[in-house]
């Protein structure tokens, strides 16, 4: 595992100096404290790579042993080529196979289903999966509802075949594109290409209608892991660790609450990253990691739920 964070932090007292807020009404509604955020040029693969680089030296793999490099990202650094691609030069990477999925905070749980799938046929060997967001490049920060939530930062994981019982126990994933109005950076697309009149009315920014998109992630948050769960034959009195995006306090609260399990084993660093999307899982993993807390056998849950809207788990059992 490695992870990276800009060094620049923003905290919600500085953000009451730019937009109409308090911290006391920023740790109410969402529990974050501070966020990371990107200066100058520097861009999703800029980000991606620090976390890959990271990754391979705790696991000891050379960039030569990759025969995949998979970035979940919304926030690419262009159209095209992908992310991964950049990444992959930046990396010195030679003929190993690239290319970016979407699926906006929920990426992570996409790109860990598709990554050991490619394991488990034998097409790949090693996989190096990336989640990296550089979101606050994309954040009007007079708008209250999205400029206190989002942060930017990377973790990579370094995947490969476990004895059997052991990696990935199962996937939930879903989506529903009906909802795809209510969280979305509307310009920069086919559909509504870059002009004058989209940098105009900020239709680069990220809009979001906040209160249907909470009503939505504490509906199926619960449902995602209960769903992970059967796939894998488990309960959640199985779980040792559940490591949810890093969404919003509320959010995580009211699933741990009808999930009823207990909060000790609940994995919560929002409260100085902030939302990162894809890259929050691993963040937040990486957090337990670093302690030494992870034995094998420990059965950890990672949820998801975002922009799409997408939704999904993933059921693993520490190797």
């Amino acid at each position: 595992m490695g992870v990276y964070v800009p060094n620049k932090i923003l905290t919600n007292n500085d953000l009451e100096k730019i937009v109409d807020t308090s911290d006391a009404w920023i740790r109410a509604r969402t529990g974050i404290v501070e966020r990371r955020v990107v200066e100058g040029d520097t861009a999703t693969s800029d980000l991606a790579v620090l976390a890959a680089k990271a990754a391979l030296e705790d696991g000891g793999v050379h960039i030569d042993e990759v025969d995949l490099i998979l970035v979940t990202t919304s926030t690419p650094d262009m159209i095209f080529p992908s992310t991964a691609c950049l990444v992959q030069k930046k990396l010195n990477s030679r003929g190993a196979a690239a290319f970016d999925m979407q699926a906006a905070c929920t990426g992570f749980i996409y790109g860990m289903t598709v990554a050991s799938q490619f394991i488990e046929t034998g097409m790949y060997k090693t996989v190096l999966l990336i989640g990296a967001d550089a979101f606050t490049k994309h954040i009007n920060w007079k708008d209250r509802g999205t400029s206190v939530i989002f942060g930017d930062g990377a973790g990579a994981f370094v995947l490969r075949e476990a004895d059997k019982g052991y990696g990935l126990l199962s996937s939930y994933l879903a989506a529903d594109g009906s909802g795809a109005d209510l969280l979305k950076i509307p310009a920069g697309g086919s559909y509504h290409p870059g002009s004058e009149e989209s940098v105009r009315e900020g239709l680069h920014f990220v809009y979001m209608n906040g209160s249907e998109v909470f009503k939505f992630a504490v509906r199926i948050f619960p449902e995602a892991v209960q769903r992970a769960l059967d796939k894998a034959g488990l309960t959640v009195d199985d779980i040792d660790y559940l490591v949810p995006h890093q969404a919003n306090i509320r959010i995580i609260n009211s699933g741990i609450e009808r999930l009823g399990i207990n909060k000790d084993k609940v994995v919560i660093n929002l409260d100085r990253y902030g939302n990162t999307s894809t890259a929050s899982i691993p963040l937040a993993l990486y957090d337990l990691y670093k302690t030494g807390s992870l034995k094998r056998g420990d059965v950890l849950v990672f949820v998801g739920f975002g922009a799409g809207l997408t939704w999904g788990a993933n059921v693993i059992r520490w190797y």
